[in-house]
């Protein structure tokens, strides 16, 4: 089940049951075609639409859309972030994170930033290798860089603080 919120006014449940895609409890019979890189052709219900996807957001579950020229932002939420927000944690996601922890332990390959820098949610920080997989360790937030405490080529453990932000 996910929750889809179009352009904060309209909300839709969207459900895979067996294969086959139900909107609001009730069966999407449609056609589609990839026509480009991340552009569509949609026809339902007789009516034809072309979608492009402008811009996403994996973090915050969001999507910036093109349909038939018309743009729209997309929010998108499943099962579980539905219960943290009626348990009122969804609020926690949006606090300033100003210490950027290792999710694991591992050896720093790259750093990204530098002290100073102005960086964006989802700017990458750093690449952190563990268990032979390259990971990119991005920001979480808007905010400077005010220290960093590793090197390339350090080996690091899980939750020690990589990088201060301000």
């Amino acid at each position: 089940m996910l929750k889809v919120k179009v352009n904060e006014n309209q909300t839709f449940i969207t459900d895979n049951k067996n294969g086959q895609l139900l909107l609001n409890d009730n069966l999407v019979e449609a056609n589609w075609q990839k026509i480009g890189d991340q552009k569509y052709h949609l026809i339902y219900k007789d009516v034809s639409y072309t979608i492009e996807l402008l811009q996403a957001d994996d973090f915050a579950k969001q999507l910036t859309i093109l349909v038939n020229g018309i743009k729209h932002q997309v929010s998108i939420s499943n099962k579980y972030d539905e219960l943290l927000k009626q348990l009122g944690m969804d609020k926690l996601a949006g606090a300033k994170v100003n210490d950027v922890k290792a999710p694991m332990p591992g050896m720093v390959l790259r750093l990204h930033v530098n002290e100073g820098d102005k960086i964006k949610k989802g700017d990458p920080l750093l690449v952190l290798e563990a268990m032979k997989m390259e990971n990119i360790i991005k920001a979480a937030g808007d905010g400077v860089v005010k220290k960093i405490n590793i090197s390339e080529k350090t080996a690091v453990e899980k939750n020690q603080v990589l990088i201060v932000m301000d």
